[in-house]
């Protein structure tokens, strides 16, 4: 039976083309912008490591200005990042189960392989517990040892995709690799990270690409290396050596610490509070105690990863939306209303009501279907050209299957639902109505 409707459907729909056409076009470009815009909004509203939200804690000092806040916009926020002296504090404590303190940098590699020219790479100079912190699993090799974090030993872990361009995607565990000027010695292939959006380091963008080599903390100190995130400063100070730079009160350093529990969470706050109120008696940190211990969709939103604008864009589709859908509505009123006569001759012939509408909600559901599909297909075209526009937004650009299935499933439901007040103002008129104009 159900083949028999479906069969109706596509006769009634090739009588009125125009009509079938128009509908499912305004179906489609409703569905075709509210993904677009939604997909968008979809993947920088994600929580990348939501399994390990409540453990994850990205850790403030505030170590600012005692004459105003660090920023106007949220007073009551300390410094988004750490000096060196106190990211080197914090990590003297045994009390997070693993912790990192860490910056990216911009290096110089130089290749082994003849054919591959010298190029600048983003590095991200961190402690070992960084790969294990945010659940990096390693394909060669493993992380170097806590005593190269402080000797700065010539060690380094790469991606798998850097490994794949400088060394063919092999076990490159011994192969040396050439860092401004020095030889490194890889020791560790992770899998690519690339965390939507990049949580533990939002400085410069939240949907940047993430780093793909790391190195021990006490590489940056011995080839003296700078940030290439933010570095923001308040206190006048003599600087003119890198020395100097680090017992500086200039922040640029971000701290991530995992704390299994309430009580180790508790702990470790205490822990920072007294650093600090050490710190303050020796003249340092001249703002109120407010250090803070925030887990990752905290920190997301304390960082507003998601603007305000994103959410009035996707407000702004889901109306348009529900403006095609009321628009297909009418369409769907006109188009019934326009084949009421044959209707009441079936209904005359023996046709029930609800067999009637049971072949009216198929045709409806048809044409949601249809609009769905080429919706989808509008939405991943849109995505492309603001791939192709705005180069970095790539990561926010790849169309997720589950909404898409949603999209589709959305759009078939609602078309049902729009249909069902033609179709019951179809099925309800009497017979006769129609049989005295015969």
């Amino acid at each position: 039976m159900f083949a028999y409707y479906l069969r109706l459907a596509a006769i009634s729909m090739r009588k009125t083309p125009g009509a079938t056409a128009l509908m499912v076009s305004t179906i489609a470009l409703g569905i075709g912008i509210y993904m677009a815009s939604l997909t968008v909004f979809y993947q920088m509203a994600a929580n990348p490591v939501e399994h390990k939200n409540d453990v994850l804690h990205a850790v403030q000092i505030d170590s600012w200005d005692p004459a105003e806040p660090y920023t106007d916009r949220q007073p009551e926020q300390a410094p988004w990042e750490l000096t060196y002296r106190d990211a080197m504090a914090l990590m003297t404590s045994d009390i997070p189960v693993r912790h990192a303190a860490m910056y990216k940098t911009e290096l110089v590699l130089q290749p082994g392989r003849r054919e591959l020219k010298p190029f600048a790479e983003m590095g991200r100079i961190t402690g070992r517990d960084f790969f294990a912190l945010f659940d990096i699993s390693f394909v060669y090799g493993a992380p170097w040892t806590e005593e190269a974090d402080e000797t700065g030993a010539r060690q380094i872990v790469i991606s798998r995709q850097l490994n794949g361009e400088l060394f063919g995607g092999g076990d490159s565990i011994g192969e040396t690799l050439v860092v401004h000027d020095r030889p490194f010695t890889v020791i560790g292939v992770v899998e690519d990270f690339q965390p939507t959006p990049k949580f533990y380091d939002v400085n410069n963008g939240a949907f940047d690409e993430s780093e793909r080599l790391f190195l021990p903390v006490g590489v940056g100190r011995e080839l003296e290396l700078f940030s290439s995130g933010n570095t923001n400063c308040w206190k006048d100070e003599k600087i003119e050596t890198y020395e100097q730079f680090l017992n500086s009160e200039c922040v640029w350093w971000q701290y991530w610490a995992e704390l299994e529990n309430p009580g180790q969470k508790a702990d470790f706050q205490a822990f920072v509070d007294g650093y600090v109120t050490s710190q303050k008696a020796l003249g340092r940190f001249g703002r109120p105690l407010n250090n803070r211990l925030t887990p990752v969709d905290g920190w997301l939103e304390a960082r507003r990863v998601v603007r305000d604008d994103q959410k009035v864009l996707v407000a702004v589709a889901t109306l348009f939306l529900g403006v095609c859908l009321f628009n297909t509505l009418g369409l769907m009123l006109a188009k019934f209303l326009g084949r009421a006569p044959q209707v009441g001759i079936r209904r005359a012939l023996g046709a029930s009501r609800k067999a009637v509408f049971r072949q009216q909600l198929i045709e409806v559901g048809v044409i949601g279907f249809a609009g769905g599909v080429i919706g989808l297909g509008l939405a991943w075209l849109s995505l492309r050209g603001i791939r192709r526009l705005f180069p970095g937004f790539e990561q926010l650009t790849h169309l997720d299957w589950t909404l898409a299935g949603v999209a589709v499933a959305s759009a078939i439901l609602t078309t049902l639902v729009a249909g069902l007040y033609p179709s019951c103002r179809d099925c309800r008129m009497p017979p006769a109505a129609y049989l005295r104009n015969q």
